[in-house]
């Protein structure tokens, strides 16, 4: 783990979310399993394999010696989940994490939750996704976007922010919905947007009466039984974008499984939809840097005629 020691012991003080170590990648040999996030004021360590006491308290002295540099006198503050394919455990490591636990983006605030469940309320990986998101909405004023499998609605603040006009956003975790609506409260936007606690799959007549969008968002989990599994559900959905897509509208589709690369999505879009076009693949954050493209996060975008 000599890679992930040797990264702490240059951390800045981070001012925004981040991610700081991506030994899931495989560009650092013999850390596949560490990532260490930033969600100020608390470090997160992730481990996808067991880890040994020893390995905690060398991670912890290097973290502690670091803070020190970079913030003396400040209490240190960090979490350590294990993680596996089914489950996660969460245990406070250091300090303390704040009740009400807000982390910024691009200017944006967002409410996280370090100590309890496998996900966090903002996926790091998504960054440049929502950027893409930005750039579209400031490019388009007023533009109408529907945002599915919404989670805590990150895409949602980032479109209003760059001045979308509107965004429905749907997901059938209700609560995942209402830490979306609070995002969008601490961002100050009180209007624009719409809450749908449905399953995606049950409303294709209520998402119709809404559009057509200009911009759809598709991030869904590939592997979560009862809500989506993409091999099986992808097709179903792509099937839908023409006719809730507005003339010259984009879809944004989100896939994050190194068990599918980027043709999966080509082939789905030309069996279940050819009339889209392809128009690119968003860059991932350099900080998610993998040893081939095709493992990592896929976020591709297509256009209506």
């Amino acid at each position: 783990m000599q890679a992930l020691l040797d990264t702490i012991a240059i951390l800045p003080r981070p001012s925004e979310a981040g991610r700081l170590f991506h030994g899931r990648g495989g560009l650092h040999p013999g850390c596949e399993q560490w990532t260490l996030d930033a969600y100020p004021p608390v470090w997160l360590l992730t481990s996808f394999a067991p880890a040994t006491d020893g390995q905690l308290q060398a991670v912890g002295d290097a973290l502690a010696a670091r803070w020190q540099q970079v913030a003396p006198g400040e209490p240190l503050n960090w979490v350590f989940q294990q993680r596996d394919e089914t489950c996660a455990s969460n245990r406070l490591m250091a300090g303390s994490v704040p009740d009400e636990h807000v982390v910024q983006e691009d200017g944006a605030r967002f409410l996280v939750h370090l100590l309890r469940g496998q996900n966090h309320g903002l996926f790091l990986d998504m960054a440049e996704g929502r950027r893409w998101v930005r750039r579209w909405a400031a490019g388009r004023p007023g533009g109408r976007v529907l945002n599915l499998f919404a989670y805590t609605c990150a895409f949602s603040v980032a479109a209003l922010q760059a001045g979308a006009g509107s965004v429905s956003n749907i997901d059938m975790a209700g609560g995942a919905l209402a830490i979306g609506q609070r995002n969008h409260r601490l961002n100050g936007l009180d209007s624009g947007a719409g809450f749908l606690p449905h399953d995606v799959f049950a409303s294709w007549g209520r998402l119709r009466r809404g559009g057509p969008y200009d911009l759809i968002v598709a991030d869904p989990p590939s592997h979560q039984k009862g809500s989506f599994m993409a091999p099986k559900d992808y097709p179903r959905l792509v099937r839908r974008l023409p006719e809730l897509l507005a003339p010259g509208g984009l879809a944004l589709l989100c896939l994050n499984t190194p068990k599918l690369g980027s043709q999966f999505l080509h082939e789905v879009v030309q069996a279940e939809a050819p009339e889209l076009r392809f128009v690119e693949r968003v860059a991932h954050p350099a900080a998610f840097g993998d040893m081939s493209a095709e493992r990592a996060l896929k976020v591709m975008a297509w256009q209506a005629a």
